[in-house]
């Protein structure tokens, strides 16, 4: 059996058959006024509902576009606003900070005129030890600002401690608390002479070792505790603490108490450091 050949259009004569339609219909509209009708119905039945829902999705795509350059504007807005708090949360910060070196500052000068006798230069500590508490720490002065060993260091009220090293441009102070401190004392009322002691143990409770008090002496809590005349290094009359429960001692010779600093030794920052030695005689 022979295959039958597929007969196919040329795609030409079709659009020329649709062509002639169209021009035909056109001609028949104009001529008879209701030829055009049904064709408008068709047309319009079947586009209609395809207009209809181009404008939907036209719609739908202006809808989503606003709702993305709104979210753009806000995610802008959103940068900014997170920016501006950023700086106010860091102005605030250097104002608290700026609040907080004032109130230091007037301390100090406080102090400073609590012993106008000697002459202090102010230095801001630079470093610490690893510890939470400044036993040992290095400011910024050194023996070009005229610091020298044994020297005293007072701040935040009372007594801090001692110069043991000193550089060009920097010292490094020991504190009262820490563990190779000891400070030959006294009691301000009665002149009743004791050893404080560095404790980084003890001063985790807010308090020192005080020893070596004599039996006979008349102390009570709350008595404040100030560097002796006879000691070797420190000057006479700085203030270290106040004492808080005195006992006797098992040799019943000598009584020993602990005594809570008056220096915060937890938050240091400024110290005043005394540019005179103390003489021994020698």
């Amino acid at each position: 059996m022979r295959k039958r050949k597929n007969r196919e259009i040329p795609t030409k004569y079709i659009l020329f058959a649709l062509t002639f339609i169209c021009i035909v219909t056109i001609v028949l509209s104009f001529i008879f006024e209701g030829f055009a009708t049904p064709v408008k119905s068709v047309v319009s039945y079947v586009i209609s509902p395809v207009t209809k829902g181009m404008n939907n999705v036209g719609s739908w795509f202006l809808e989503k576009t606003e709702e993305v350059k709104e979210f753009k504007s806000l995610k802008s807005e959103n940068k900014e606003l997170k920016e501006s708090i950023a700086r106010l949360q860091n102005k605030n910060a250097l104002t608290v900070e700026e609040l907080n070196e004032l109130e230091q500052l007037r301390e100090l000068f406080e102090l400073d005129k609590k012993y106008s006798d000697y002459e202090t230069v102010g230095a801001r500590i630079i470093s610490k030890d690893t510890s939470n508490w400044y036993s040992t720490f290095t400011i910024d002065k050194g023996s070009k600002d005229g610091i020298e060993v044994d020297m005293n260091v007072i701040g935040d009220g009372g007594l801090v401690g001692i110069v043991y090293e000193v550089g060009e441009n920097y010292s490094m102070v020991r504190s009262i608390i820490d563990d190779e401190s000891n400070v030959s004392a006294q009691f301000a009322s009665t002149s009743d002479k004791c050893i404080v002691k560095g404790s980084l143990q003890l001063i985790n409770d807010g308090v020192l070792k005080v020893f070596n008090i004599n039996k006979d002496a008349n102390i009570v809590e709350g008595d404040m505790i100030v560097t002796s005349n006879i000691s070797s290094k420190f000057l006479p009359g700085i203030l270290i603490g106040y004492v808080k429960n005195v006992t006797d001692d098992a040799n019943n010779l000598t009584k020993s108490a602990e005594l809570t600093p008056v220096v915060d030794f937890a938050h240091l920052d400024i110290v005043l450091i005394i540019k005179q030695l103390k003489d021994t005689g020698k």
